[in-house]
């Protein structure tokens, strides 16, 4: 290897490593996979024992060309680790057992492997299942190993400890066992620290400290899950802390974990479910033990894993998958980080909805909606109609006796999203006016598969004006026909409607459209999913051409910005790339901090951000975080930051124990459209934007912004609050 690959390996191994101790917890904080690294080494020989099976199965997954963005996770390490501390904790140390484990290492790791494949299929973890497994093999394997002895470490704590370090250590672990703690409490942190095969309180105590740092959400739901474990066996007469119970104890902590807030997004039913599941955690527990206590095996983890399992297996049989219980779709390793994004982007991006938009050009009104007084009755209930009106309020000129007349005849009509034709219907002649055709209802129609479960249907259509066929692929905006005045049709309009099956005249559906500007009395408001209604004025946006520039960051494109910091100057340049899902970003070069955003042409807006908080990155994040790419003077455009990118971290703190439940705080975007130097040949925009944060509804912090664009893109931005004043210009190179 050269040398520049020997490092990347090197580090690549070191963070797999790392991560490997936090994926028991479902967490990668560095600080966290520490506080476990030492609290596996609380017995020296299970923490050795540990951390080698890790680097072996860690090194040997790169060196076989597995992912490496799946081994520096650790999700190819945490198995082979738990399966190292087993052996290491019951077995005396010696050439035979550190040959076992590297043996037994590579073995998880095999199994890990081939799990993620067969149960990845279905978009299913495969949990600890590899260390349930591989640890029965070994333990089955290594009673017939006569060089290998059990260890009485755990007999003889008083004597090691005492080699160790003396009277200190001894009286520091009397004094732990002899505190005065609470029985049940007492029995959850001796199954907390289980877990990593430490059974004292102490280990325990150490690791509900790192789990508390690591997300509060996690941490209440051990508690809530051991103690309705605890409770239950109270309940049907059982001992949870007879020494066959307490072992196994960490089942319910990390059932309650993964159901409550790992791979559901936290809320009450997520909750709900997890005390639902976790007696049926505790009977599966008890019957396990009572079989496999016959063949002399430690039921392990098993019971979390089938339970946890055979929930989220079920949960892909839903029909119609719900908000309120929700699988994380994109992990992010953070219970908080998932239910945040989850709740913001809902409402931003609706990705399990096609983005629908507007089927015309320019300014139209609905002349009937959702459930209209005419024909959009009963299953056909969800549809609209479009008319054109001029400033009086009219829809044609003179007397309107000819299709003619009417704005809206003749205009282009488009493609609602990306989809494939699915039907045409193009030989029935326009009405006169006031004598529609019933006996052909819908009239010329063209019907828009766009995913197997929707369609979209655009009916009354001018004969002959259709430019696509059937089979056809066609974008978002494309024109497919000209509004008509064809079918059940008193006089031209363009009926639109969703539906779920590919026939002419199939049950309508509702569906909002994904943004569209709506007229006021006041000027324009951008609506986001939302369904236009009655005589409302609306249109796509209209963009503006010096604005959908400044904004076209399209990969390889490169900023350069000059900064006056504390009387510093700064240097900034940025470069857009794309990850591997083809989701756009800007990465900081000099502080390494990166900002994903999604651009379809009419509306830029960020997604997510990564990094220090007082990068210029950052501070451009929040200032451009939703542009509709239009100039629409004197509107206010709003929308609302996850609480975890924008907080005050000790208020994030507390918001977290009650995330699922309660908000008590709150974090507010605006955006103004302040200054255009002329609106046909604009050479020069300012947009005025601000973050607010609340609590409890009154304002605590914020920033103000101001974003300067020219015909070269975006040449600067101010950013002020109560302790900066900052302005960033564009370098002149």
């Amino acid at each position: 290897m050269q040398s520049g690959t020997i490092k990347e390996f090197l580090k690549g191994c070191g963070t797999g490593i790392l991560n490997s101790y936090s994926q028991i917890f479902f967490s990668d904080k560095k600080l966290f996979s520490i506080i476990l690294i030492l609290v596996s080494f609380a017995d020296i020989y299970a923490g050795l024992a540990g951390m080698l099976s890790v680097i072996v199965a860690n090194i040997t997954a790169l060196l076989m060309g597995l992912d490496r963005k799946v081994i520096k996770k650790g999700i190819y390490g945490y198995n082979s680790l738990l399966v190292g501390l087993s052996l290491g904790i019951f077995y005396s140390p010696g050439p035979v057992l550190f040959v076992t484990i590297f043996l037994a290492s590579i073995l998880t790791l095999f199994i890990s492997v081939s799990l993620h494949g067969v149960i990845g299929k279905y978009t299913l973890p495969f949990l600890s299942m590899p260390f349930v497994l591989g640890a029965w093999i070994m333990t089955l394997a290594t009673r017939n190993m006569t060089f290998l002895s059990i260890s009485e470490r755990g007999i003889f704590t008083i004597n090691e400890l005492y080699t160790l370090g003396g009277d200190p250590f001894v009286r520091l672990y009397e004094w732990w066992n002899n505190i005065a703690i609470a029985k049940p409490l007492k029995v959850y942190f001796i199954s907390l620290g289980a877990i990593l095969f430490q059974y004292n309180v102490l280990s325990g105590i150490i690791l509900a400290a790192g789990l508390l740092y690591v997300s509060r959400i996690s941490f209440t739901l051990s508690l809530m899950g051991f103690f309705a474990a605890y409770f239950f066996y109270d309940f049907v007469g059982a001992d949870i802390t007879e020494i066959n119970y307490s072992y196994i104890g960490f089942n319910y902590i990390l059932t309650s974990i993964a159901i409550g807030g790992f791979f559901i997004i936290p809320s009450i039913r997520s909750y709900l479910w997890s005390l639902l599941l976790i007696p049926i955690v505790a009977i599966l527990s008890i019957s396990l033990y009572s079989l496999f206590v016959t063949a002399a095996l430690p039921v392990y983890a098993l019971p979390f894993n089938l339970i946890v399992l055979l929930f989220l297996y079920v949960l892909k049989f839903r029909i119609k998958p719900s908000k309120k219980l929700a699988e994380v779709v994109i992990q992010q390793n953070s219970p908080e980080k998932n239910l945040y994004s989850f709740e913001n982007d809902t409402e931003r991006f609706r990705y399990d909805m096609v983005s629908m938009r507007l089927p015309f050009y320019g300014t139209w009104v609905v002349s009937q909606g959702y459930d209209g007084s005419i024909t959009h009755k009963g299953s056909w209930r969800h549809a609209l109609d479009f008319v054109i009106h001029n400033q009086e309020g009219k829809q044609f000129k003179d007397k309107g006796d000819l299709p003619e007349d009417y704005f809206c005849y003749n205009k282009p009509v488009l493609a609602p999203a990306d989809g494939t034709i699915e039907s045409v219907t193009d030989n029935i002649e326009d009405n006169i006016i006031g004598r529609p055709n019933i006996r052909e209802n819908w009239g010329n129609t063209v019907i828009i598969r766009h995913n197997k479960h929707v369609y979209s249907s655009l009916s009354h259509l001018r004969q002959g004006s259709i430019t696509v066929r059937q089979g056809e692929r066609v974008r978002q905006g494309s024109v497919i026909g000209k509004c008509g005045n064809s079918g059940r049709s008193p006089y031209p309009h363009l009926h639109f409607q969703i539906q779920t099956m590919p026939y002419l005249g199939s049950y309508t559906l509702h569906y909002p459209l994904s943004y569209f500007m709506e007229l006021k009395e006041n000027g324009f408001e951008l609506k986001n999913y939302s369904v236009p209604e009655l005589n409302r004025s609306v249109s796509n946006i209209q963009t503006n051409e010096l604005l959908a520039n400044a904004f076209d960051l399209v990969p390889g494109k490169n900023f350069c910005f000059e900064l006056i910091r504390d009387g510093k100057k700064e240097i900034h340049r940025w470069e857009v790339d794309a990850n591997e899902y083809n989701i756009p970003f800007i990465k900081c070069l000099t502080s390494g901090a990166i900002a994903y955003f999604s651009n379809d042409g009419n509306l830029f807006m960020f997604r997510h951000y990564e990094g220090k908080k007082n990068t210029l990155l950052y501070f451009f994040f929040l200032s451009a975080f939703k542009i509709p790419l239009g100039f629409y003077r004197d509107v206010k455009i709003s929308d609302q930051f996850p609480l975890n990118l924008v907080t005050n971290r000790f208020l994030l703190f507390l918001q977290d124990f009650t995330a699922p439940f309660l908000k008590f705080i709150g974090s507010e975007y605006s955006l103004k459209y302040e200054y255009i130097d002329n609106e046909l040949m604009t050479t020069r925009i300012r947009l005025a934007s601000s973050s607010v944060n609340y609590f409890n509804r009154r304002r605590t912090s914020g920033y103000e912004f101001k974003i300067e664009i020219d015909e070269k893109g975006i040449s600067a931005l101010t950013v002020n609050n109560e302790r900066i004043s900052l302005t960033a210009t564009v370098c002149n190179e």
